[in-house]
């Protein structure tokens, strides 16, 4: 367990699958974090184990050290940062010297001109887009891709070791975390898109998917991806733990990002095509795994009552 630092207080902004466990993963470090989410209903759910619930954004950023904003991407955290027409943002409360992490998925300019706009206020800042899923972030086993100046890591580094099992420290400046989330998204939604077709090709063919499921799982072909996004597949549940929108949004970055340097993604361009069939077909906010919904003349596993 990590001991927290006397001086240092956090606040997370964010309770969703990934923003609640690491939450918890801070209380449970001893901190007493304070918490914000749009739905005062899941902050209020969160404070009943410890922790204080804020009704706005600024009171965070006032009563915080380290604000840990874990949200979709960059046009929310913009708004949790400078608000918008129905909020107020929190760094116009932060105290100087106090430090933002930025945990979502986003474009690396952006981030790297998201760390001077901070440095004007006297914030500091860490890039630190976040990879595991929701039970590694309940369990503080998830993966941190972090960049940094060395002041801030000094004084939030304490309280990303109490959110990660492994935090990555890329560089002293902004960009380099979320560029190599941006790799690991570019893997992760291939990986997702090569399963979906592989298990669509052996239901086509009349295969037996949970014969296929457990030999595929065994055998050279199988990826962590294949075992875990097609399990979804055989269950029939696409509760959407990342949703085919995610990958909309990250393999999009993936293609600008690569565009800017005119660096051809061929793989990278046919699985964002895939999930933009998927969420145009209606399935934009299930489970990533609804990808394989595009194939047709396949007859899915029914969940089983």
């Amino acid at each position: 367990m990590n001991t927290p630092n006397s001086q240092s207080s956090v606040g997370v902004i964010g309770l969703g699958a990934m923003g609640n466990g690491m939450a918890q993963s801070v209380r449970r470090a001893g901190y007493s974090p304070f918490v914000f989410d749009v739905r005062a209903e899941v902050a209020q759910a969160f404070v009943k184990d410890g922790g204080s619930a804020c009704a706005t954004l600024a009171d965070l950023g006032k009563n915080c050290d380290v604000v840990v904003s874990v949200v979709v991407n960059a046009a929310q955290t913009e708004s949790v940062l400078f608000g918008n027409s129905d909020t107020e943002g929190c760094a116009a409360s932060m105290k100087q010297g106090s430090v933002f992490v930025m945990c979502s998925t986003v474009d690396p300019n952006w981030s790297v001109a998201l760390e001077a706009r901070l440095a004007a206020l006297g914030i500091l800042y860490i890039d630190a887009p976040i990879s595991g899923g929701a039970a590694k972030a309940a369990s503080g086993q998830m993966t941190m891709m972090t960049a940094g100046k060395p002041e801030a890591y000094a004084i939030a580094e304490p309280i990303l070791n109490a959110m990660a099992a492994k935090v990555y420290k890329l560089g002293d400046s902004a960009g380099a975390g979320s560029k190599v989330k941006i790799i690991n998204q570019l893997l992760a939604g291939v990986h997702i898109a090569a399963a979906a077709e592989a298990m669509a090709l052996g239901l086509r063919e009349g295969v037996n998917p949970d014969a296929l499921y457990e030999v595929i799982t065994n055998s050279a072909g199988n990826s962590w991806m294949f075992e875990n996004r097609m399990a979804h597949v055989l269950a029939a549940d696409y509760t959407p733990l990342s949703a085919v929108d995610i990958f909309v949004k990250d393999l999009g970055i993936v293609l600008d990002m690569a565009r800017a340097t005119k660096f051809p993604l061929p793989l990278s361009s046919t699985a964002h095509q895939m999930f933009m069939q998927a969420s145009t077909a209606g399935f934009a906010k299930e489970d990533d795994s609804a990808v394989i919904k595009i194939f047709p003349g396949i007859k899915l596993p029914k969940k089983q009552s």
